[in-house]
C-alpha cells in the first residue's frame, strides 16, 4: 500500500498520527529553510524531494527501471537488485522486497554480506606482497592480485570459496555461517585461492538471481556497479558464472546520482524516472559469457550449493563453543 503498517506500528505501541507523510520518491516533500539556507548555503526555498533508501536510489542510478533489468552492486556487500512491477515475495524469507524509487513500482533484492569485503579481507590477511609491490610501484594491489589470479584455470581445480565471513544473508540469513575453502590439495596455491574468492561471490551471487527466477522475476540484463565490477577479469567470472550478458554503464556510484535524477524529476527537469534514466544514463561495455567457461562453472555451482547444508551442523557447533 505504499504506507506506514499499521500492523507494525500497533504492534510497538506507535500511535499513527505520529508518522510523518509518505511521499514517493521523485516527489517534492519541502523545501529550504531559511534556517537551513544560513546553514548549508543552499537556495530558501528550494525544492526538497522524499529521495530513496540507498539501495532504491542506486537502482535509480544503475537505469533499473524496468522489467528484465538487474544490477549487481559489488562493494564490501554485493547487492542483487531487481524492478518489478508489482510486489514480488519470497514465501522463504531468502529475498527482500521494498518500494522502489519509481512511483507505484516495487523492487526485489538479495544481499551477500561480504562481496568486495571478501577480497579485501584476502588482501589484508594474505596479501601483503602485494600490498607492499603496489605502494612501491604505485599499481592497485587488487589489480596485481586479479593478474595472479587470472593465472589459475576455470574452477580453480575444484577449490570452492564460501564467502559467509559475516555470516550471511541470501540465500542462508544465518549469521553462525562461516567463510570456508574446501577442496585444497598439494597443487593449489596462492593463485587459486584469490581466485576462488573471485568464483565463491560470483557464485553467492548467482544464488539471488537463481531466487528471482523462482519467484518469477524476468532476467534479460544484468549490470554491474561498484568498486569490485572495475575489474575486468571479476566482470568475466560474473557473466560466466551467471550465463548472461553483464553490462557496464557510465555511472560507478549509483546511489547519489539516482538521488540527483529523482531530484530532477521533481524539479520538472524529467518527467518520469525512467525517462530521467533514458536521458542520462548510457551502457559502456557489454561482457558476453564464455560458453567453455560458463560450462564449467555449472558443473561447479552444485557442488557450491551442496557445501552449505553438509556444514551448517559445524557452523553452528563452533558458534556455540565459541
Amino acid at each position: 500500500r505504499r504506507e506506514w503498517s499499521r500492523e507494525v506500528l500497533e504492534t510497538l505501541d506507535i500511535p499513527y498520527e505520529w508518522m510523518p507523510d509518505c511521499f514517493e520518491s521523485p516527489e517534492v516533500s519541502g523545501r529550504i529553510t531559511p534556517g537551513a539556507a544560513e546553514l548549508t548555503g543552499l537556495p530558501a526555498g528550494l525544492p526538497v524531494v522524499g529521495g530513496g533508501g540507498d539501495q532504491a536510489a542506486g537502482g535509480v542510478g544503475n537505469g533499473v527501471v524496468a522489467p528484465g533489468l538487474v544490477s549487481v552492486t559489488l562493494g564490501t556487500s554485493g547487492v542483487v537488485f531487481a524492478y518489478t512491477e508489482q510486489p514480488r515475495r519470497d514465501p522463504e524469507g531468502r529475498l527482500h522486497t521494498f518500494c522502489h524509487a519509481v512511483p507505484n513500482k516495487w523492487h526485489v533484492m538479495g544481499v551477500t554480506l561480504a562481496a568486495g569485503g571478501s577480497f579485501r579481507w584476502f588482501r589484508d590477511a594474505l596479501g601483503q606482497m602485494e600490498t607492499h609491490v603496489g605502494l612501491l610501484s604505485g599499481v592497485d594491489p587488487y589489480q596485481i592480485l586479479t593478474a595472479e589470479a587470472a593465472e589459475a584455470p576455470v574452477g580453480c581445480e575444484g577449490l570452492i570459496y564460501l564467502p559467509y565471513l559475516s555470516g550471511e544473508r541470501t540465500p542462508y540469513p544465518d549469521p553462525n555461517a562461516r567463510g570456508t575453502f574446501f577442496g585444497l590439495t598439494l597443487r593449489h596455491d596462492k593463485r587459486h585461492m584469490i581466485r576462488a574468492v573471485l568464483e565463491g561471490v560470483a557464485y553467492s551471487l548467482r544464488d539471488s538471481l537463481e531466487l528471482f527466477r523462482e519467484i518469477g522475476v524476468p532476467i534479460e540484463q544484468v549490470r554491474a556497479s561498484g568498486g569490485g565490477a572495475r575489474s575486468p577479469m571479476w566482470r568475466q567470472i560474473l557473466a560466466d558464472v551467471f550465463g548472461t550478458e553483464l553490462v557496464t554503464i557510465n555511472i560507478t556510484e549509483g546511489a547519489p546520482y539516482g538521488a540527483a535524477l529523482l531530484a530532477g524529476v521533481g524539479a520538472g527537469v524529467y518527467a518520469s524516472v525512467p525517462e530521467a534514466c533514458e536521458q542520462a544514463i548510457r551502457i559502456e561495455s557489454r561482457i558476453e559469457p564464455i560458453a567453455e567457461n560458463q560450462a564449467r562453472y555449472d558443473d561447479y555451482y552444485p557442488v557450491y550449493r551442496s557445501l552449505y547444508p553438509a556444514l551448517k551442523p559445524a557452523f553452528d557447533a563452533v558458534t556455540d563453543i565459541e
